[in-house]
């Protein structure tokens, strides 16, 4: 049992997500609650955004632009200068408007003359325009008013953050927040270049947040989840606040950047900010960790953890710890609970006109895993070795059904973003079956894989249960390729599944691929007319192309020679190690053909373009297509 002096804090550091909690925290929090620790959580990343968008914080930020001689204003810090007052009289009722709390305000920001205006609003005109001349009309209709204003006052908030980077930190992004400084890093000094700067503007106020929220819950340990690239920089300034001022708290890194990107880490100065780092899934090393603390364990017997060596010839360096110890099974981790967190200070965007991406920066959504890895674990661009996609472990219906009624009543709120890797079909069913029989009446979404699975009959059924939209790999719309993926579907096969899906009125999303290792110019305009077919068919409505990027955990990064690769020499890694360049004797221009291919998505997303030649979005003489024009109304036919 522990005792009543450890407390624990899990901290969300920038950036992640605005509009709803990164998860991480809320599982930790569950699942320590549920073993008798005192826990509690706080997202800095909203805290220091509302900060920053107050009227307050845009004061601190006029000071700091009036500092910048005229001559070097961007485009951005002159739009804020010139329509300053404005900025500082619109901010706090836009961020209500952005809460849900004062949604009247919509009428007055649609007439365009409420907010300022900076050079984000000029990406409306690229919009199609209706007869009326409204850049909006083909987006949200007549009806979408509240969409409209919502759209808008993002991009206020776009030409803000724009302005903060520009006039206070050049690293400020309200979701990569200097991501270059550990993505791929292999080495710790950029990081600790930028930790020994003075700090500015945005590090002052993060500073003070971290201040108030360790008084506030006077923890004795302190947890940072970093799920991306993007949160680490912000995470080592926390922890930097905390060591100058309470040495004595404990602090522990962990989260999907240390899971993907750390797993080799020698660099000792980590421990200068951090006392542990834990590898995968959080809740085993904790426990292992907690008992330590309390003196209930020896620190060799720490679970995947690495520390600073003490005494001896090793003193200084890294030292991975990891006694083998079965993880916490996933049907017995606990409820996660958002307890502590302001849910109604997040903030609703719309910021990408897309249906699918939508649902991630808009709404509130209670995020909750169906099964922890994935029952695939093939695909051959995916870190299929490691513990977050390798270890497949799933709950019963029931334990399922009651996780998400206890999160229901805790948080008020009905919507669900299942994350996990692939949703498996058989857990779906039996989940949809439950949910259907208690009258849940819950909306959900998430992702899963293209397979036969899901008929008809199934799709209709998760529908009933309350599923609006799904997102799927469709990758390089290429037998070949799906192939050498081991994607363990056809083209085929995903046109006759997306479309049961439509069928039962769910909106489907397809993740696509460019530049997989000995992809043709030939293959990339095949993927593009079978994509043409899939949304001319009514089989997606969503799509977007992401560049291949090959990582060192992936089949293709430990095996190049099986994809008809050589990977580009690594320089010696001491801190992050995760994506790898590669020579490809193809020798495509990918980047060249990436433009064509997100252009093309775009409009067929708004109906454009569907009946022509997929050549023509190509800047470049390209080969035609060999794909059969009908061919996946062909496919749609022979369901049976």
């Amino acid at each position: 049992m522990f005792q009543s002096h450890l407390r624990v804090l899990s901290v969300i550091p920038p950036m992640t997500q605005l509009n709803t909690p990164y998860p991480s925290t809320a599982y930790l929090t569950g699942f320590l609650r549920s073993r008798g620790v005192a826990a509690v959580q706080e997202d800095l990343a909203l805290a220091l955004v509302l900060q920053l968008l107050s009227p307050t914080g845009l004061r601190a930020v006029a000071t700091q632009v009036d500092a910048v001689p005229a001559k070097k204003h961007s485009p951005a810090m002159q739009a804020f200068t010139a329509q300053r007052d404005r900025y500082l009289a619109t901010i706090a009722p836009a961020i209500a408007f952005l809460q849900g709390r004062d949604s009247t305000l919509a009428h007055r920001i649609v007439g365009r003359h409420f907010l300022p205006e900076g050079p984000r609003f000029a990406s409306l005109d690229v919009y199609v325009h209706d007869e009326g001349g409204d850049p909006l009309g083909w987006a949200f209709g007549a009806l979408g008013l509240h969409d409209r204003a919502k759209h808008l006052a993002t991009l206020y908030l776009n030409d803000l953050a724009d302005v903060l980077r520009d006039a206070v930190d050049p690293r400020f992004e309200f979701v990569r927040y200097a991501e270059s400084l550990a993505g791929s890093q292999p080495t710790f000094e950029p990081l600790a270049q930028a930790l020994a700067a003075p700090p500015n503007l945005v590090d002052d106020a993060l500073r003070n947040l971290t201040l108030e929220a360790v008084e506030r819950h006077a923890p004795t340990v302190v947890l940072l989840s970093v799920p991306f690239p993007g949160s680490a920089y912000a995470a080592f300034r926390i922890a930097q606040t905390i060591k100058a001022q309470h040495p004595h708290i404990v602090t522990v890194l962990g989260g999907g950047f240390v899971n993907t990107e750390l797993r080799e880490l020698t660099e000792p100065r980590v421990f200068d900010y951090f006392d542990y780092v834990t590898l995968d899934a959080g809740e085993r090393p904790l426990l292992a960790l907690l008992e330590h603390l309390q003196g209930q364990r020896g620190r060799q017997r720490l679970v995947r953890t690495f520390v600073r060596a003490e005494g001896g010839d090793g003193a200084g360096a890294v030292q991975y710890i990891n006694m083998m110890e079965a993880d916490i099974a996933f049907a017995e981790v606990g409820t996660p609970t958002w307890d502590g967190l302001p849910l109604g200070s997040y903030l609703s965007l719309l910021d990408m006109l897309n249906p699918m991406h939508r649902l991630w920066s808009d709404g509130r959504w209670n995020k909750l895993t169906v099964a922890h890895g994935c029952y695939w674990k093939k695909c051959s661009f995916c870190d299929v070795s490691l513990d977050y996609i390798g270890r497949y472990e799933g709950a019963s219906a029931t334990v399922l059904a009651d996780r998400i009624a206890q999160i229901v009543r805790e948080t008020g709120q009905t919507g669900f973003h299942f994350v996990d890797e692939a949703a498996p079909p058989k857990a779906l069913k039996a989940l949809a079956t439950e949910l259907i029989a208690r009258k849940a009446g819950i909306s959900w979404w998430g992702n899963i894989r293209f397979e036969k699975t899901f008929s008809p009959e199934l799709c209709n059924l998760l529908a009933d249960s309350g599923c609006i939209a799904i997102s799927g790999g469709l990758e390089v719309a290429s037998d070949r390729l799906l192939q050498l993926m081991k994607k363990g579907v056809s083209v085929d096969q995903v046109a006759r599944v997306t479309r049961a899906f439509t069928d039962a009125g769910i909106l489907v999303h397809a993740y696509l691929m460019y530049g997989f290792p000995t992809q043709t110019v030939q293959d990339t305009v095949d993927a593009l007319e079978y994509v043409r077919q899939l949304f001319a068919n009514g089989c997606i409505q969503s799509g977007f192309f992401h560049r291949f990027a090959c990582t060192v955990h992936s089949p293709v990064g430990q095996h190049p020679e099986d994809y008809g690769v050589t990977l580009q020499p690594l320089p010696p890694v001491s801190f992050a190690k995760n994506d790898i360049g590669f020579h490809d004797p193809t020798g495509v221009d990918h980047d060249a053909l990436g433009g064509a291919l997100k252009k093309a998505i775009y409009n067929y997303m708004h109906g454009i373009g569907l009946e022509e030649d997929v050549r023509s979005w190509f800047p470049f003489k390209v080969p035609k297509t060999t794909v059969a024009r009908h061919r996946i109304e062909r496919a749609l036919r022979e369901r049976g």
